[in-house]
């Protein structure tokens, strides 16, 4: 329209009614492009994150916004630089282990079982049922407590405080039985090559026991504060839905998968570990929403507490290492004493287990969803390449996807309903 101004010769009163007319044609056309969506006046980008406390880590949204509602969304991760995947190639298949609490790091115990099932899938190695119930036991627990900072977090980001004092005050519970266990709090290393580090402690069990049993209380008080909180379920209800189709199509797993509706956890689908031997429900939502993926995580917790109730009642006695001696570091008393369980010991320790040669996948059912490791061997003591499946990784896909037509506050239950830890992100 400029250009046909400017080109007019004279300034006659007909080329000043065709300007009019020009401009009165122009100002139709775009009221009819914005009716029709095709524009809608300045778009306004905006940085969220990677220093934001709704984002819980390093991470960074670029946000298109026309208003307060967005219109786009660019997720962008890398900012830890971690490099686990490489650095496994110039480890021992054990020394990698400490590597795995740094994965999803508020559910380390769990990321240890995982490991260890993926290595020992490719040396052949099946561990003693005790093994398998402590370790089913650990990994119940890290489910727990992920789910209660994951809701704490959540819920504090939407501004209900109380809560995530309630939430953590447990997940301090289940770090002092990590500490009973195996000494540590948060990097727990507990998990070896075809067993334990150590036996479950006798002192454990009434510790468990009672931390089962006095649980269920807060979770119920958790769900009085918030599942019929009027400004928790209008922040929740019916925002960023995620249908059954695309949750499929973009490799959901996890509370997130299940919140659309999808019946499908790697512990009935593929049971490993001795989950075959546990009863347990597998809960799902309806609507696939903020409000949903919220809820089935909150039973998740109700199941994890009746697991680990029957992995106590039935655990089995005996070994708990498996008997394979050129894998399973030897008892320091032996060490000490004879020479084949010293050598055994020194070969282990400096050049780690001889591994066969071969290519294996394990995946498990994490916190926050399918934990894989892919493993490609060509023999000895370290892996030739490994590849992590990582959950977070995985579903942050969606956030684009969720995150268009709704306001910018939204953001914040969006993220805190997928509830990633960018620690296996920026594997």
């Amino acid at each position: 329209m400029i250009r046909q101004r400017n080109g007019l010769k004279r300034k006659g009163r007909a080329d000043v009614a065709t300007i009019h007319e020009m401009e009165l044609i122009d100002s139709a056309a775009r009221a009819q492009a914005a009716l029709e969506g095709e524009l809608s006046g300045e778009r306004m980008i905006l940085n969220m994150g990677p220093q934001h406390p709704s984002t819980h880590g390093v991470f960074r949204l670029v946000l298109e916004l026309d208003g307060e509602e967005i219109t786009n969304c660019w997720p962008e991760v890398g900012y830890l630089h971690r490099g686990d995947e490489k650095i496994a190639e110039n480890m021992t298949w054990t020394q990698f282990i400490p590597y795995t609490d740094r994965l999803d790091y508020l559910a380390p115990l769990a990321n240890n079982v995982a490991y260890a099932y993926a290595v020992e899938k490719l040396c052949g190695i099946d561990v003693p049922l005790r093994c398998k119930y402590i370790r089913v036991i650990c990994a119940e627990l890290a489910r727990i407590s992920s789910h209660l900072l994951g809701i704490g977090a959540m819920s504090m980001d939407l501004g209900a405080l109380t809560v995530f004092l309630y939430t953590f005050k447990e997940r301090e519970k289940i770090y002092d039985l990590a500490e009973c266990i195996c000494g540590a709090r948060f990097t727990t290393s507990y998990t070896r090559i075809g067993g334990l580090a150590n036996d479950m402690p006798a002192e454990f069990l009434p510790m468990c026991r009672k931390f089962i049993n006095e649980l269920p209380a807060t979770i119920d008080e958790t769900d009085k504060l918030l599942t019929r909180n009027k400004i928790f379920v209008e922040r929740n209800r019916e925002v960023a839905v995620l249908s059954k189709e695309d949750a499929i199509d973009f490799g959901a797993t996890g509370p997130i998968l299940r919140g659309s509706g999808v019946e499908y956890d790697v512990r009935k689908a593929f049971p490993y570990g001795g989950y075959e031997n546990f009863q347990f429900d597998i809960p799902t939502g309806t609507v696939g929403d903020c409000m949903d993926r919220y809820l089935v995580r909150m039973e998740e917790m109700r199941q994890s507490i009746r697991i680990i109730q029957q992995a106590l009642d039935n655990l089995p006695g005996g070994e708990w290492n498996a008997p394979e001696a050129k894998i399973v570091l030897p008892e320091k008393k032996a060490v000490l004493t004879k020479m084949e369980e010293l050598i055994h010991h020194f070969i282990n320790v400096t050049q780690g287990i001889n591994a066969p040669a071969g290519e294996v996948y394990f995946g498990a059912e994490n916190p926050k969803g399918e934990l894989g490791f892919y493993i490609v061997s060509k023999g000895g003591g370290t892996p030739h390449r490994l590849k992590i499946r990582a959950p977070s990784f995985v579903n942050l896909q969606l956030v684009p996807l969720l995150s268009k037509g709704h306001m910018i506050a939204d953001m914040v239950a969006i993220l805190g309903s997928l509830d990633f830890v960018m620690g296996e992100c920026d594997r």
